[in-house]
């Protein structure tokens, strides 16, 4: 199976006297767009340089490979073919409605596989596209009203500099998908300001999984959604086993799995019975609602106790919903390990007690991060994510 060759997608470029990052974006989707057109394989990367590259493969099949955001680590390139991407196109066009009537932005750089994912739908829907990467937030919400944009996917990050930008609502608007971070309660409902006729999908998923789940709404406060059409989730112990209740490991069986690695590899990232892990750590409430824990690499030992810094990020969050925070883990002579909590702004006094608190209230004494560090700026991947790396590498030299 290949992507769609006949494309009849209308897309809208910035004009030339754009930023140097628009028309790098620009450039890229024309290179996708010609590759597609002539069945061609696709690799996307992360890079500072062009992060679009077409080849016709020696075996004549086409596939499909993206560079993961190596946000604890190198960078991972997985291999995927076009049939797991075209599976959940057709679910967006049955379940939300989206067609070639229903024109579709992106806001990120095309290298990135949440970008690439919306482009290739759109062009495989037949629905204008709107690239609007490495414009300024102002100019993107121009953009998403002169086109008329039903159909946006953005990372949370971005939706929020899109809200400080303007709030002038965009009734056009029709479904808004959200991935690769944590969607906080206050920009959700700023969300529905912004985007009144809108319905707002938070999904979670991996590069290598694609989609697992996504949220409806009503969904309870720190869930992820329930399964993703054509998702079953099962929850598994160590060895493998089925966990009854409580925490486990989250394995997944779907249309939408990866093929394997071509590029690096990780000993969290398995297979078993038709069902793939990436190492995250979950638990499921009687009604089927999917909670993240965290993934097994970020796992910490305080005192003899498994803690997991993702828990604790989501709790600071609550609290201080428009600031960035990771938590990451300095080793400590007496308890093994301690954790640091590291928020972007200045500081916040106040609020700094109240989320140590809630730490404390909610998750335990070895869930409280011994410290809480404010700089000016996190260290980011291309991706947007953090670096927790070189995060790490920052704490620990301060603790010494």
């Amino acid at each position: 199976m290949r992507f769609r060759q006949d494309m009849q997608s209308t897309v809208h470029f910035p004009d030339e006297g754009a930023p140097e990052q628009a028309r790098r974006a620009a450039r890229a989707v024309q290179l996708l767009a010609n590759g597609l057109r002539d069945g061609a394989s696709i690799r996307a990367r992360q890079v500072t340089g062009d992060p679009i590259e077409v080849w016709q493969a020696d075996d004549g099949q086409q596939v499909l490979q993206c560079q993961s955001s190596g946000s604890s680590g190198a960078p991972k390139t997985i291999q995927r073919r076009p049939e797991s991407w075209i599976a959940s196109f057709e679910i967006t066009r049955r379940q939300f409605g989206a067609g070639a009537d229903t024109p579709y932005a992106v806001l990120g750089d095309p290298g990135h596989s949440l970008v690439l994912f919306a482009i290739i739908e759109a062009f495989h829907l037949g629905a204008d596209l709107s690239v609007l990467a490495g414009l300024s937030p102002r100019t993107q919400l121009l953009g998403l009203k002169r086109d008329k944009v039903h159909v946006l996917y953005a990372t949370p990050a971005q939706l929020r500099l899109l809200l400080k930008a303007d709030t002038s609502p965009l009734p056009d608007m029709r479904q808004v998908f959200s991935g690769g971070g944590k969607l906080d309660q206050d920009t959700a409902t700023a969300l529905a300001c912004l985007f009144p006729n809108a319905e707002l999908h938070e999904f979670f998923g991996a590069s290598e999984t694609s989609f697992m789940s996504i949220a409806p709404t009503g969904t309870p406060v720190g869930s992820v959604g329930r399964a993703y059409p054509g998702v079953q989730i099962d929850l598994r112990d160590s060895d493998g086993q089925p966990v009854a209740q409580g925490a486990g490991e989250l394995w997944v069986k779907s249309p939408y799995l990866f093929d394997g690695y071509v590029e690096g590899d990780s000993v969290d990232t398995r297979w078993q019975d038709g069902f793939l892990t990436v190492g995250e750590m979950a638990r499921l409430d009687p009604n089927g609602f999917l909670y993240l824990l965290g993934r097994k690499s970020r796992m910490v030992t305080v005192a003899d106790q498994n803690v997991f810094p993702e828990v604790i990020e989501t709790v600071f969050h609550r609290v201080m919903p428009r600031a960035r925070c990771v938590v990451v883990p300095v080793d400590d002579a007496l308890r093994g390990q301690v954790l640091v909590a590291v928020v972007e702004g200045a500081a916040q006094p106040d609020l700094t007690r109240a989320a140590l608190k809630l730490c404390h209230d909610e998750l335990g004494a070895h869930s409280v991060p011994r410290q809480v560090r404010y700089i000016q700026e996190l260290p980011m991947l291309p991706a947007g994510k953090p670096d927790l790396v070189r995060l790490g590498k920052i704490v620990g030299a301060g603790h010494e």
